[in-house]
């Protein structure tokens, strides 16, 4: 159905070169709003530590964004982009945009049932995530007025998720990349003033977290108009393509259920503090900023340039260019992931009291977010791989075999946390999470080698030249930390960091890792342009 109002298909930007450069624009602006958010954590660690407010604080966020992932992101990821994709290219102008008017209908209807149901059932829902806190009254009622007051942050992000679907299939990433930055400034601000004006400062975060929903929402307005976007009350909910999502939404929203069931889990053993000690949710939480830093500047953001460009491939059945953008992407995050691994597992401590010890976060609070960081860190690399695997699966329109995997992860997981965290404490959980994660990754790479007929990769080959310059580079992060003895904790931060980045790449490039030539590429076409400048 095509006419004169036709909507042109997003443009197909299906090269490597291409997927760099999507995803060098939504890693600088997820490194943006991760050095923000470095920032929050300094702020709400110094004002909060990792005694009860915290606790409390970090539980309530974490419950409106267990549904937010239920329903808002893993919806645009999975279920509204290859839809898109597939409608943008058959449907006039007119069409698509009625498509979506019912979509964003249908889907605050939804989120605004979510959020009625959670603000009645807090209390339940609070004693479920966090059981050891109704040990404590006075914990356990603040943590349920602040998860009430924080529920409808889930319409906002929810709402603002889907609008990222929209303009990720029309290849518009800026918006979508850097409109997380409101949400960290609006909580710095927001901690600031509380501070100094409020009796009850965690109260005043919270307020920030709903301001910087709302800001992010309608931050993805104004390009959705430009691209062409009216919203209409339609006089039906009913429509061929909300349908179609719903199909592709329903395994997914079990699969995100199933990693939600996992943080559920972490919660869970994290709140029994006659075992893991004090403050493990906090440890959890900050250890995570850490984690997440690598994974959302690279894996997440990899993964979202990604996922158009597979979708567009599947569609004109180029499987041999599905397999080299798989084989593509995997080799990058190896090629980050696993120097990261290193680093983080040999200097989690001095890393974590350089970002967060002041104020009330003390040392107590250091050694055990060191402790939860290092054994997160031995799972990075596959992380940031099942974010690889996950997305070609629902390219392919599959989204049912990442559910199953997930499940029986979800098991594994279990078991290994009840296992482990009795002799490790804090740590046993973040092990348990790390040694799932492997699994997990290791059976779907098997199961879309085999649906692929081969990824006709020397995958195994890479991982263990990357992984042997990663190694011999945290060897000297390692040793430069303890030479360098005399600067400054900041200072020797930097310093090992940059000789850390020169001896990997060195390393990588008389191996002939070919990313590590790419970047030297750079480097010299950037010295060829700076000749240029001065002459």
């Amino acid at each position: 159905m095509s006419n004169n109002n036709s909507l042109p298909p997003p443009a197909g930007p299906d090269t490597h070169r291409s997927i760099i450069r999507t995803t060098s624009i939504l890693s600088v602006g997820t490194l943006s709003s991760r050095v923000l958010g470095f920032f929050r954590g300094i702020i709400l660690a110094k004002l909060l530590g990792t005694g009860m407010r915290a606790d409390a604080f970090f539980v309530a966020q974490k419950i409106p964004n267990l549904f937010r992932d239920l329903a808002g992101e893993g919806a645009s990821n999975a279920a509204v982009i290859p839809v898109l994709a597939e409608y943008s290219s058959k449907e006039d102008k007119e069409e698509l945009w009625h498509f979506v008017s019912v979509f964003f209908t249908v889907a605050l209807i939804v989120l605004s049932v979510i959020t009625i149901l959670g603000i009645v059932f807090a209390p339940v829902v609070v004693r479920l995530i966090a059981p050891g806190f109704m040990a404590d009254p006075e914990k356990l009622l603040l943590t349920i007025r602040l998860t009430k007051l924080l529920f409808p942050y889930l319409i906002a992000i929810g709402l603002t998720a889907y609008c990222m679907g929209i303009l990720y299939t029309f290849r518009s990433f800026f918006v979508p990349a850097f409109s997380p930055c409101l949400l960290n400034i609006a909580i710095i601000i927001s901690a600031l003033m509380a501070s100094r004006t409020m009796k009850e400062p965690v109260f005043g975060l919270a307020i920030g977290v709903l301001i910087g929903g709302v800001l992010q929402l309608l931050a993805h307005i104004r390009p959705m108009i430009k691209l062409g976007f009216c919203y209409k009350r339609p006089k039906s909910l009913r429509h061929p393509g909300v349908v179609k999502i719903g199909k592709l939404l329903i395994p997914r929203m079990m699969g995100s259920g199933i990693y939600q069931l996992t943080v559920f889990l972490d919660s869970f053993c994290a709140s029994l503090s006659s075992i893991v000690g004090q403050g493990g949710i906090s440890a959890i939480y900050y250890s995570n900023r850490i984690i997440q830093f690598p994974m959302g500047v690279f894996s997440v953001a990899l993964a979202s340039a990604v996922l158009p460009s597979l979708s567009g491939l599947v569609n004109k059945k180029d499987i041999g260019a599905v397999k080299k953008m798989i084989v593509f992407s995997l080799e990058n995050i190896f090629f980050v992931m696993c120097p990261t691994t290193v680093i983080l597992l040999l200097l989690s401590n001095p890393i974590t009291r350089v970002i967060f010890q002041r104020g009330e976060f003390d040392a107590y609070s250091t050694e055990i977010t060191s402790i939860a960081i290092s054994y997160y860190a031995i799972g990075l690399f596959s992380f940031g791989g099942i974010k690889i695997l996950v997305t070609a699966f629902h390219a392919l329109q599959d989204t049912k075999t990442p559910v199953k995997v997930a499940a029986l992860c979800l098991a594994i997981n279990a078991a290994l946390n009840f296992l482990l965290m009795g002799p490790l404490k804090i740590g046993g959980i973040a092990l348990a999470s790390s040694m799932a994660g492997t699994i997990d990754f290791l059976i779907l790479f098997y199961i879309l080698d085999k649906k692929l007929n081969g990824l006709d990769s020397d995958l195994l080959r890479y991982f263990f030249k990357v992984s042997f310059a990663a190694a011999a580079t945290g060897l000297l992060a390692f040793g430069g930390w303890n030479y360098f003895h005399f600067l400054h904790e900041y200072i020797r931060v930097i310093v090992v960091g940059v000789l850390t980045f020169l001896c990997y790449e060195w390393i990588c490039l008389k191996l002939r890792v070919k990313q590590a030539e790419k970047v030297w590429g750079w480097i010299r076409r950037l010295e060829h342009l700076k000749d240029k400048i001065d002459r």
